[in-house]
């Protein structure tokens, strides 16, 4: 993997560029296993997005920066725990376009959807809004033209090389290929969000 370029934030913080969303999830997960492994010095926060991943509250970042950079971090692989399921109605709007796009009928591409091994990359956008990797380049699909105005909690979308579920009704341009009664965050709960950084995720048709 190319190194990264890591730069200084603020005082005590660390913001690591990664060269693809794929890296920056390999790099996410490296950061998570060493922390769990007492590895990792003290860092009060570990945020990843995209293609990058920030460390707030780190001592000596200087130090840290150098190592960073030296660091070999294996290539992302599907992790061992129990992926989350959400069974999905794949009954969205959008669903032929997205087949179409893909050169396939609506019930490959549902049986491609479903078969998928998902893994949370970052969230962001609303709370509990998850952007989740797994399908491939092959099957990217652009934002639609005219966005909603809105869309209704529990929409299971797709964007780019994104899958995501809408927490609560919102405007969105992503496609729309089904919906899902799955609670995303819920603040009586603990954690509120079902889905963090680094879960597995398996949508399930519906009634199976």
């Amino acid at each position: 993997m190319t190194a990264p370029r890591v730069l200084r934030v603020g005082e005590r913080a660390l913001l690591v560029e990664l060269a693809s969303g794929e890296a920056a999830e390999a790099f996410h997960a490296e950061l998570l296993r060493r922390r769990e492994s007492g590895a990792l010095p003290a860092v009060r926060e570990i945020v990843p997005a995209a293609r990058t991943v920030l460390l707030d509250g780190v001592d000596a970042p200087d130090t840290w920066a150098g190592q960073l950079r030296e660091w070999t971090v294996p290539p992302l692989h599907a992790r061992v725990e129990r992926a989350v399921e959400v069974p999905v109605r794949y009954d969205g709007p959008d669903l032929a376009e997205v087949a179409a796009l893909w050169g396939v009928s609506e019930e490959a591409a549902v049986r491609l959807h479903a078969a998928a091994d998902f893994r949370v990359a970052f969230c962001g956008f609303a709370p509990g809004f998850g952007y989740l990797t797994g399908l491939g380049e092959r099957y990217e699909v652009p934002r639609r033209a005219t966005p909603r105005t809105a869309v209704p909690a529990g929409s299971v979308a797709l964007a780019g090389p994104y899958t995501g579920v809408y927490p609560r009704s919102s405007p969105g341009g992503w496609q729309l290929i089904g919906s899902t009664d799955v609670v995303l965050w819920d603040t009586a709960r603990e954690p509120a969000a079902l889905l963090a950084p680094g879960t597995r995720v398996r949508f399930v048709v519906a009634g199976r």
